[in-house]
């Protein structure tokens, strides 16, 4: 967790990404954080940072945090922090690595798989992450988006899979 927190406070810190105030964590769970990753770092510094989430959000929120804590490698404190931490991040505009203020895309596959394991897993077409969990979200409730049975032949495809430039 270290590597990819440092990223996205030095990003944060920097004013790249989109992350809110606290990484959309409430203030006591980001001042835990920074005090158990980085314990010489005073978690004040941060307080500038970010804007408050929306929320007329709320609710949107609430469905991404469900499918990332149903989907937790263990069943950890740390593991519900990061599921914040991207939810925040989802409600960014960009891709999601960039709205994490993470340095390149493969840091992401690596914390899915790290924290969300089988929901990292179902992604074995190398979706983009943002795309895959709303797609997650999609299928639960019965929508299907693809105007064909697969993927391959959705006039979307190049836009949801492959590299992120």
């Amino acid at each position: 967790m270290q590597r990819s927190l440092a990223q996205m406070l030095a990003s944060w810190s920097l004013g790249f990404g989109s992350m809110p105030q606290w990484l959309g964590l409430s203030r006591r769970r980001f001042r835990n954080l920074i005090e158990s990753q980085f314990p010489d770092v005073d978690p004040a510094v941060f307080q500038r940072y970010g804007r408050p989430l929306d929320p007329e959000r709320w609710g949107e929120m609430a469905d991404l945090r469900n499918l990332l804590l149903q989907n937790m490698t263990r069943n950890s404190e740390r593991d519900a922090v990061m599921a914040d931490i991207l939810v925040a991040g989802c409600m960014g505009s960009d891709h999601l690595w960039q709205d994490l203020g993470l340095w390149q895309r493969p840091e992401l596959t690596r914390i899915m798989h790290e924290y969300f394991r089988p929901l990292a897993e179902r992604n074995d077409r190398d979706m983009k992450w943002k795309k895959f969990l709303y797609k997650q979200l999609c299928e639960k409730e019965g929508i299907y988006t693809c105007r064909v049975p697969t993927c391959e032949g959705c006039i979307d495809f190049a836009g949801c899979f492959g590299p992120e430039d």
